[in-house]
């Protein structure tokens, strides 16, 4: 780890000249690629040089007490036990910080939410979710923006995108990609039994210019008048957008805003953050292993929690974790599942880098 600190410390000293140099200074996007990561190595570097310190002191306590006695060994035993309980939570501390970056993180979320196997109430499941990541969103103070929804007959949605914003969105929502399974009596039951159905949730960094170069010759542009549930008209002029990229045949269409440049726009952000993420797969098998991990088959087996309305139960079957509050989840309480798979997920790399 001495090793490790020294490099990091040197590459630190590196990105603070850099913020000097005019010619970063000048360039817009490699300030800010510069900027985070001077800001990553200044939190690294902080907690490094506590710890020489505090590691310092714990060396000349040790020194004292060699000929210490009465209350000067009494004063060296506690700066010696202060420092090494000091040393204790900093090296923890550490061990987190060197952790690898999910380089996602600080990034805005796009959320995809679609209604699965149940019909209707798959639909109407895919809304109770989307109400739930906004009450979640509100309990952090994370901005929220509805990019496009479309709503089936019974108010529920067939598909509803909406993305994230907050220093930490993407850290608490990148696991909430996957199949969701619903046991309850739906609302279009009339005989009081207990159906399953199921909604799919992708998640996604939100990408710019400077993730993803899209040229404008290889896409296909239609607009068209928009249209609400049952096909009546919600706009007499012709402001929706579908946009189509020929190289991957991925199709974006947005309707909701009244402008058809608003709507291009939003089409070209989400477009941007599906270019994105395919880029990554095919640079990474195993993220491919994991996305279609998120999306599935929308199917009853493939699940990664179920919400039951009866027991009032929701649980992870990431982590195996069981939870008689699903009423508070609903209502925006998720961190009580969040932060267990946060924990796991540190518990895994810190392993994994142990095994390294």
């Amino acid at each position: 780890m001495t090793e490790r600190l020294a490099a990091l410390e040197a590459e630190f000293a590196e990105h603070e000249r850099m913020l000097a140099d005019p010619e970063v200074l000048a360039d817009p996007d490699r300030l800010r690629v510069v900027s985070k990561r001077y800001s990553q190595l200044e939190q690294i570097v902080t907690v490094a040089r506590r710890h020489a310190v505090r590691s310092g002191d714990a060396a000349a306590a040790k020194e004292l007490l060699e000929g210490a006695d009465g209350d000067d060994r009494q004063m060296a035993e506690d700066e010696l036990h202060g420092a090494e309980h000091d040393l204790a939570a900093l090296e923890d501390d550490l061990r987190d910080l060197l952790l690898p970056p999910d380089p996602y993180d600080g990034k805005g979320v796009i959320v995809e939410i679609r209604g699965a196997e149940g019909g209707e109430e798959a639909n109407l499941f895919a809304r109770d979710l989307y109400e739930m990541y906004l009450a979640y969103a509100e309990r952090h103070g994370w901005r929220v923006d509805t990019l496009a929804r479309d709503e089936s007959d019974l108010g529920g949605f067939n598909e509803v995108t909406f993305d994230v914003h907050g220093a930490e969105a993407w850290s608490h929502l990148k696991f909430e990609g996957g199949p969701h399974r619903v046991q309850r009596v739906p609302a279009t039951e009339s005989q009081g039994r207990i159906h399953t159905s199921s909604a799919t949730v992708l998640v996604l960094p939100e990408a710019d210019e400077i993730d993803v170069g899209i040229n404008e010759r290889d896409l296909d542009i239609d607009v068209y008048r928009s249209s609400g549930p049952g096909g009546q008209s919600v706009n007499t002029t012709d402001s929706a957008v579908r946009i189509t990229h020929r190289p991957t045949g991925l199709v974006v269409a947005m309707q909701d805003e009244r402008s058809q440049l608003q709507n291009r726009q939003r089409a070209m952000q989400v477009l941007r953050a599906r270019l994105f993420e395919l880029a990554e797969r095919e640079r990474n098998e195993e993220m491919s292993l994991e996305r279609r991990s998120q999306i599935g088959g929308g199917g009853r087996s493939e699940k990664i929690r179920t919400y039951n309305y009866k027991d009032n139960r929701v649980t992870d079957h990431r982590i195996g974790l069981t939870l008689y509050r699903l009423t508070d989840v609903l209502a925006g309480d998720l961190d009580q599942v969040v932060e267990p798979l946060r924990l796991d997920e540190r518990t895994r790399l810190l392993a994994d880098g142990a095994s390294t």
